[in-house]
């Protein structure tokens, strides 16, 4: 799945695509279907993908290290198919740590407090052509513009069962008529990307390239979309590049060290929000935030991203004190 070009583009921070190549593929390898699995952990001895398939044997189905020096991990598994939910098993040169982490780039996650990834197809047939042709014309800087602010699960549940969150189809019925109505021109959601902790929100992301199962498919999450566009209703995503949470599935300590965050704990461990930080300095993080970036455009057609806790990246003594 990777060229040398892919692999010169990732090292220099400079490969915006990455969701095209990482996570789980569900290709046809020599006359085969199954799914081709690549993760990068590159302090890693051993990498093996453990799931449905293989009735979570960690010796299984082991994956390859590519002599490229990049620290990517990849094979092929005809037995994985679409549904099948999955993790990689790592163990680390490193002080013999071995764990089992979610996909950094799974498209699909299990409902919490659940971790598995799911492998997971993004084939999804439009009907928002003429918003898309169009958009550039409607989203310019001087036309009119008056967006909603809204977390999924708390702005409409079933009258019958107000416990039972409502999914993305169900909203996609009610939303876009209330917005018209309200004369909305956008919506602004908070974060849907899949994350542990209902209470924070969606700011606490565990699967940076899944939208939260807790209200439906990926499909589903496109449909939404779909229909928003379809009536003329444009869509921005909270993006959150800023931190994610010590869950031990998550990318945290992925291979053993410090991967994703920064070491240096003054950097790494963000005081308020007890998360880890990225590590900005660091080119393969870089082309997975601008990649995660990227695939939400690219994959769900949002049409902007509103950053969150921007000062919290840009200040080293955000909510520090003094010395």
């Amino acid at each position: 799945m990777f060229t040398e070009q892919d692999i010169y583009l990732y090292k220099q921070g400079r490969h915006f695509r990455l969701y095209k190549h990482l996570g789980a593929q569900v290709v046809m390898h020599g006359g085969v279907r199954g799914t081709y699995f690549g993760v990068w952990a590159p302090n890693a001895q051993k990498v093996s993908v453990i799931g449905d398939f293989n009735y979570w044997d960690n010796n299984t189905h082991q994956l390859n290290a590519r002599g490229d020096g990049s620290g990517i991990w990849e094979g092929f598994v005809p037995e994985a198919m679409p549904g099948h939910k999955y993790k990689y098993h790592i163990r680390s040169r490193f002080q013999g740590y071995s764990v089992d982490k979610g996909d950094p780039f799974g498209f699909y996650w299990e409902t919490a407090p659940s971790t598995a990834s799911i492998i997971w197809q993004m084939d999804y047939q439009w009907g928002d052509e003429e918003w898309m042709q169009n958009r550039r014309e409607i989203n310019r800087q001087d036309k009119p513009l008056s967006i909603y602010e809204m977390h999924l699960g708390s702005w409409m549940r079933d009258p019958d069962n107000p416990e039972r969150l409502l999914s993305y189809r169900e909203i996609a019925e009610r939303l876009p008529g209330y917005l018209l109505d309200m004369g909305f021109t956008h919506v602004e959601f908070m974060p849907v990307a899949e994350h542990p902790f209902y209470g924070s929100w969606g700011y606490q992301i565990l699967g940076f390239f899944a939208p939260t199962s807790r209200y439906g498919t990926p499909q589903a999450f496109m449909y939404l979309i779909d229909v928003l566009h379809q009536h003329g209703i444009g869509v921005i995503l909270d993006w959150v590049p800023s931190h994610f949470p010590t869950d031990e599935v998550g990318l945290g300590y992925f291979d053993g060290p410090h991967l994703y965050e920064h070491m240096d704990p003054r950097k790494g461990f963000h005081p308020e929000w007890k998360s880890y930080i990225f590590n900005y300095g660091r080119n393969e993080g870089v082309s997975f935030l601008i990649s995660n970036a990227l695939f939400w455009l690219d994959y769900y057609h949002i049409d902007g991203l509103r950053l969150d806790a921007v000062a919290s990246m840009l200040y080293l003594n955000y909510a520090r004190n003094d010395g």
